[in-house]
């Protein structure tokens, strides 16, 4: 049996988002979405949220090119000038991992954006993060607190097979090596923990290697070959135009993603192809 889970990265971020997710919800093949935290439209996600109570949401953790959730002066250790995340993910991952001085205003932020999210009643069940930045070995090691502390049951490795992926999109082949290598040894490290600590996560992940870049023609080519289980695809679906998602990530085909989420073609082929649309509760989704 093929079980898919589809996410929506990003929820909360800005208004274009959210009224992506909840299109994407509401007449596509979207399961659950994280939310950002210290995003701009926090808010207004949440409101999105209760009004459709049967999308799964988590926390998309966000360390990096974002706002925290603390007073810039409880983690100056974590934040910039500007009192915001850096945008440099290798700066941060150093930083992260080499300074000790930093740990407890780490665990104090992590807290403090799964805190955020559960004092609005939703019920919270998974963690992914911004840039994948819950794999780093500090950050994930700080999770492995604080997950079972706060009841989170599930949790993304990502992890994606190469090969498959290079045979639909040869775009990027060395960048997408190195994703590979560092991030395959990155979830080789964390599944063993998830399994002790009885948290879900699905065997394979597909996002990373075409980030940005799930449109509908090449979500139709993955379909074909899910493996038996558990899969996650996740996207970042927007509507434009929105100065936000533009500014940050302006080479990503936000509109393009949505398309695909709520594609009659994608739904005709996971129909034929036999595979459940769920969310990490083992929820189907059955109106697709």
């Amino acid at each position: 049996m093929r079980r898919l889970v589809v996410n929506a990265d990003d929820f909360g971020l800005s208004s274009g988002v959210n009224r992506a997710v909840e299109t994407a919800w509401r007449e596509g093949i979207l399961t659950q979405a994280s939310l950002m935290a210290g995003g701009g439209a926090f808010d207004e996600a949440v409101e999105i949220a209760r009004r459709n109570p049967d999308l799964q949401v988590g926390l998309h953790l966000t360390l990096v090119q974002g706002r925290p959730v603390l007073p810039p002066e409880q983690i100056p250790g974590l934040l910039g000038a500007d009192g915001c995340f850096p945008d440099n993910p290798v700066a941060v991952g150093m930083r992260l991992f080499f300074d000790c001085s930093i740990r407890k205003q780490l665990r104090a932020e992590i807290e403090a954006q799964i805190l955020k999210i559960k004092e609005t009643g939703l019920p919270l069940s998974h963690i992914d993060g911004h840039l994948n930045i819950q794999m780093h070995p500090t950050v994930f090691a700080l999770l492995q607190e604080l997950m079972p502390l706060h009841g989170i049951t599930s949790f993304r490795i990502t992890r994606e097979r190469l090969l498959r992926n290079l045979a639909h999109d040869r775009s990027r082949v060395a960048g997408k090596a190195v994703e590979r290598l560092v991030f395959g040894a990155l979830s080789s490290n964390a599944q063993p923990n998830l399994q002790r600590l009885n948290i879900v996560c699905a065997a394979e992940v597909k996002g990373l290697l075409n980030s940005g870049r799930m449109t509908e023609s090449y979500l139709l080519a993955i379909l074909e070959q899910l493996n038996p289980g558990l899969t996650e695809i996740y996207f970042h679906p927007g509507c434009l135009p929105d100065e936000e998602i533009s500014r940050r990530m302006p080479e990503y085909r936000h509109e393009d993603e949505l398309r695909a989420l709520v594609s009659p073609r994608v739904r005709q082929r996971l129909r034929e192809l036999d595979i459940t649309l769920c969310n990490y509760r083992s929820e189907e989704k059955r109106d697709a």
